[in-house]
Formats: structure tokens, C-alpha cells, sequence
């Protein structure tokens, strides 16, 4: 079996909600990165697969956005995804990898936001006794 994808399936079977996304955002730069070798080596079908990929994966993490709650995060979550699908498109159609490096570095930014968040949401409170049932029973082992 391949070394990465047994680290990737283990990942996933240990990763919180929130680790899930991040792990998404991960998979989305692998697919942007690979689509930058493939321009490098003239592989229109790889480039074509990579972005497509990384495509679909914006889509799936946009059709999780609850749309119905007026958060700002949600809205701005939801602009970033359609203005990334966007600019992927336009890559795509012209072979530019000024713009993958633009995408992913955006990427880059948003899934540090993420990470920050999975690492808050797995740090116990400083006083057990005021957590959430869940938290305390993580926080004794």
C-alpha cells in the first residue's frame, strides 16, 4: 500500500470535524501543486485532472456551508470558494501558473485559519470542572 495514502486514511479516522476540512484543504494544494508539475511538464491531462480535482473539492467543501445562518464567516467562507472555483477555471483555461501560486497561497492563508480554529477546539479549558461533559472526559484520559 502507498506510504501516503495509509497516513492520509489514518488521518482521517482520527481528525475532529474541523480536522476534516483542514485535511481537505490539504488534498486541495497537493492537487494545485501537482497541477504545477504537470504545466512544467506539458501534461495538459494531469494539469486537467489535478485542477478538476481540487475543483470538486471546493464544490463539495461549498455545498457544506449552512447558507441559512447570516454569519460573516459563512459569507465570506462562501465568496472565497466561488472566487477560487473562479480563478481555477481561468488557470485551467490558460495554462497560468501565476494564478495556481495566487490560489494556493490563498489557500494556504485560510486553512491556517482552520488549524487555529481544530487547535482551540482540542486544547482542554485551564479549569476541567467548567468544560463540557465531552472535554472533561477527554481531558482525564
Amino acid at each position: 500500500m502507498d506510504a501516503n495514502l495509509l497516513y492520509r486514511e489514518t488521518a482521517v479516522r482520527g481528525a475532529s470535524k474541523v480536522g476534516l476540512v483542514v485535511l481537505l484543504y490539504e488534498q486541495i494544494i497537493r492537487d494545485l501543486n501537482k497541477a504545477l508539475k504537470a504545466m512544467d511538464n506539458h501534461d495538459v491531462e494531469r494539469r486537467t485532472q489535478a485542477i478538476n480535482h481540487a475543483i470538486a473539492v471546493i464544490g463539495h467543501l461549498q455545498s457544506t456551508l449552512d447558507l441559512d445562518v447570516k454569519a460573516p464567516v459563512v459569507s465570506e467562507l462562501a465568496r472565497i470558494y466561488t472566487l477560487v472555483r473562479s480563478r481555477l477555471v481561468e488557470a485551467q483555461a490558460r495554462a497560468s501558473q501565476s494564478i495556481l501560486r495566487e490560489q494556493i497561497a490563498c489557500l494556504l492563508e485560510v486553512r491556517e485559519a482552520w488549524v487555529e480554529v481544530d487547535r482551540a477546539e482540542s486544547t482542554p479549558q485551564a479549569h476541567p470542572s467548567m468544560a463540557p461533559a465531552e472535554a472533561r472526559i477527554e481531558w482525564e484520559g
